[in-house]
């Protein structure tokens, strides 16, 4: 996410009422997770643990809860509670807006679109031309959507990160400043659900076809023709290189990558980073030859154990 405008540390310090070490007037840009940042951008950290990989990462100012070494060209925010604080700067720079009606005033609607009764689209949505928006989807504030789309009835664009830091007390919601961001000529079946970034784009390249009851996950990046079958699920930060193949009910964990022309069978479950060009099942997922291999070797399992009896 970046600022409407350049903002200096000390300007964001004052925000957040913290500490800073570097120069008061060092540039401020945005703030971004930290698979996401580049120079100019705030990234924060609370854990020692993840210290050294957000201060050697392309954001140049590091929110963190501990006064450490700060690298050459690069400026430090000191906070008790970074994810609080982080929390805050978003509140502050992309605040909720509420809505007064079921199409806002700011919203951009293309020539020859059509937008069904009941659905909701929100503040600063932009939607091009030629696009078909069925009845009762909800598109949140800041989404873009390109030329000649289609979205299904039931659907919503731009619901919040699935993202909760553990306390004491409870479970501390990471606020969303994000947007979905769909490419020209998408398919959205129905019932589906796209959550906004954390602070960056969820982004569905062009010509992609995601079929019913789908959920894609924060800060997900799907390629250009893919094809997603119903009932699969993609966690949050995974990157889908393009004309990918998932059949239904498909399960991907966060943080993942899925290469180019990659084909994954129905109900499998991806628990690392899959290549390019192969077709994959199983869970966890693996090359599809070697998994029937293992459940034809399972298979066996019983006749082997009546053998060993029968020889001793």
């Amino acid at each position: 996410m970046k600022f409407p405008q350049k903002h200096t540390l000390e300007q964001i310090a004052t925000i957040i009422s913290s500490e800073y070490i570097g120069d008061p007037n060092f540039p401020v840009l945005g703030m971004n997770e930290i698979h996401v940042v580049s120079p100019g951008d705030i990234v924060f950290v609370d854990h020692p643990k993840y210290y050294d990989k957000a201060l050697q990462s392309a954001a140049t100012i590091i929110l963190i809860n501990k006064n450490v070494d700060c690298p050459k060209g690069k400026a430090l925010l000191i906070s008790d509670d970074p994810f609080r604080d982080f929390n805050t700067l978003t509140k502050y720079f992309k605040p909720f807006e509420k809505a007064n009606s079921l199409l806002s005033d700011t919203a951009k609607i293309g020539e020859n679109t059509i937008i069904q009764p009941g659905s909701f689209v929100g503040n600063n949505v932009t939607i091009g031309n030629n696009c078909c928006i069925h009845a009762n989807v909800s598109i949140y504030d800041n989404t873009i959507i390109g030329d000649n789309v289609t979205i299904h009835s039931g659907s919503v664009l731009g619901g919040d990160a699935f993202y909760y830091k553990k306390r004491p007390e409870g479970f501390d919601k990471l606020i969303s400043g994000g947007r979905v961001v769909l490419e020209d000529n998408v398919d959205i079946g129905a019932s589906c659900t796209i959550d906004k970034g954390v602070t960056g784009d969820t982004t569905i390249k062009k010509g992609t076809k995601i079929d019913n009851q789908v959920h894609i996950g924060h800060d997900t990046v799907i390629g250009e023709k893919c094809l997603i079958a119903s009932q699969v699920g993609i966690a949050g930060c995974v990157v889908i290189e393009d004309e990918v193949t998932i059949w239904g009910q498909v399960g991907i964990t966060s943080d993942v990558r899925i290469g180019t022309k990659a084909i994954i069978s129905a109900q499998s479950g991806v628990s690392k980073s899959l290549g390019a060009n192969k077709s994959y099942f199983g869970t966890p997922a693996d090359d599809f030859r070697k998994k029937y291999k293992e459940i034809a070797a399972i298979r066996q399992v019983p006749e082997l154990i009546e053998k060993l009896k029968k020889n001793e």
